[in-house]
Order: C-alpha cells, then sequence, then structure tokens
C-alpha cells in the first residue's frame, strides 16, 4: 500500500471519528464565534484601527487566522491521545510508510479547518463585513490563511507525539494563548508600545492576517514598516518555513515513538 493512499484511510477514520463525535470541532467553531462576538461588539466600540478604517472589517481577518492557530490544540490532543493508548504503535506495525499517520492527520484536520473557514466567512458577512478585494485576491487570502493552518498542523503533532495525552494539551495552550494574542489579530501593533509592537509585527501569525486583510481589501491597521510592504511574502515565508522545521520533526519523533 503506497503512502499516500494509506494516508487517505487513515483521514477517513479521523473523519469518521468526527461524525460520530462531533462536537469537539462544533466547540472549537463555537469559540472563535464567541470570541468575534467579544471582540467585535463588546470592545470594538473603544478600539481604533491606525490609518482608519471600520474595527469589524478589521477584525475579521485576524480571527480567521486566530482560528487556524486555535485548532492545533485539537491536533496535539488526538496525535497525543493516540500515542498514550498504543494506536499508533498498531499503524506501526502495518506495512505502511511512515509519513502515513501524520499525512492521515492533516488531511483531516484540514478538512476540518476548511469547513471551519467558511463558516467564518459565511458568518463575517452576516454580520456586516464585507470582502472589498477583487475574487481573485480573496481566494489568495483563503489559500494564505490554510497555509498557516498547515504550518501549524506540524507543530500540533510533533508535540502530540513528543508529549502525548494531557501533557500535549497543556504544552499547546501554554504556547497558543501568547502567541494568538500577541499578534496583529485583534489589535494593530501600532497601538502597543514599541517594544511589545515589534515583536506582534514579527509574529506569524501577524503576517498572515495583515495579508489577508490587504488581499480582502479591508483596513490593515499598518501605515509602516515590513507587514505595510511585504505581508503577502511573509504569509507564505512563515508558514514555509514553519513546516520545514517541524515536519522533520515530527517524523523523528514518530520514529522514536515508544509505548
Amino acid at each position: 500500500m503506497t503512502t499516500l493512499r494509506a494516508g487517505w484511510i487513515i483521514t477517513q477514520r479521523d473523519l469518521a471519528h468526527w461524525v460520530r463525535q462531533p462536537w469537539g470541532p462544533i466547540f472549537g467553531l463555537m469559540f472563535s464565534i464567541m470570541l468575534l462576538l467579544v471582540f467585535g461588539f463588546l470592545f470594538g466600540g473603544a478600539i481604533n484601527v491606525p490609518g482608519g478604517g471600520d474595527y469589524i472589517a478589521y477584525l475579521l481577518p485576524g480571527m480567521m487566522a486566530l482560528s487556524m492557530l486555535f485548532g492545533v490544540e485539537s491536533t496535539a490532543t488526538a496525535m497525543g491521545n493516540d500515542a498514550r493508548k498504543g494506536i499508533t504503535d498498531r499503524f506501526r506495525a502495518m506495512p505502511i510508510g511512515s509519513a502515513s499517520v501524520a499525512l492521515g492527520r492533516v488531511g483531516a484536520d484540514m478538512a476540518n479547518s476548511t469547513v471551519e473557514l467558511l463558516v467564518m466567512l459565511v458568518g463575517g458577512l452576516a454580520v456586516g463585513w464585507r470582502i472589498t478585494g477583487d475574487a481573485a485576491a480573496a481566494a489568495l487570502a483563503v489559500l494564505l490563511l490554510l497555509l498557516l493552518r498547515f504550518s501549524m498542523l506540524w507543530i500540533g503533532i510533533f508535540i502530540g507525539l513528543r508529549f502525548r495525552g494531557e501533557g500535549a494539551t497543556s504544552a499547546v495552550q501554554v504556547l497558543v494563548w501568547p502567541i494568538g494574542f500577541l499578534s496583529t489579530a485583534i489589535v494593530s501593533a501600532e497601538t502597543m508600545p514599541g517594544w511589545l509592537g515589534a515583536i506582534a509585527a514579527w509574529n506569524p501569525l501577524s503576517a498572515t492576517a495583515t495579508a489577508a486583510r490587504e488581499l480582502f481589501g479591508n483596513p490593515t491597521g499598518v501605515t509602516g514598516g515590513v507587514l505595510a510592504d511585504h505581508a503577502v511574502l511573509l504569509a507564505v515565508a512563515w508558514p514555509v518555513l514553519l513546516t520545514v522545521i517541524f515536519a522533520p520533526l515530527s517524523a523523528r519523533a514518530y520514529r522514536r515513538l515508544r509505548a
């Protein structure tokens, strides 16, 4: 059996779990929508966007990028639980390629992320957000968001295999929240103290959020600096770099896995 075919079968296995137990993806989507409502309608009136523009239009692409990051927790937890329960060891005993298990997880999570992103796009349109750029640019924005998610998956797989079970969940929570909020997903880096804004501007999440805003034709909240000139380039470079680092680390963790 080829690695791709085995990966597809494992993808179907993971998707079947969600069909039988859909509450994990549903609650994950509800959490992103809750954050959107809280920041958009509860705090939004007090937040100004540098360079002008409506805050809801600024916030939506940032929340989409943030949702691509928050999905890492479910990936790490699923991989960690499978490793802890010995399911991954059963896969290793089968005549399939060593990359099949990770590819199966990536395939399932990318399918889930695509649905989540589409729901957020429709929900954003329902609350008044609009795409003012052209269709090709908007499609590129969606692809960049999914590219960020793809790179985050490899981080989640590595953490899940390395720490397993509850340790994987705790490790991801410690990682995700600072990265998620120390970015331009919710507020512009230009409203932060200088040193903090510089860190936020170089956050991979900030690059994708800013590029998505630019391509959707929304306010970027950026009036100068590297994000103003190279957001799309950085939104490609960061995920590629993270994938190049963590995909081999995930493969190494898989090979060294012990029950």
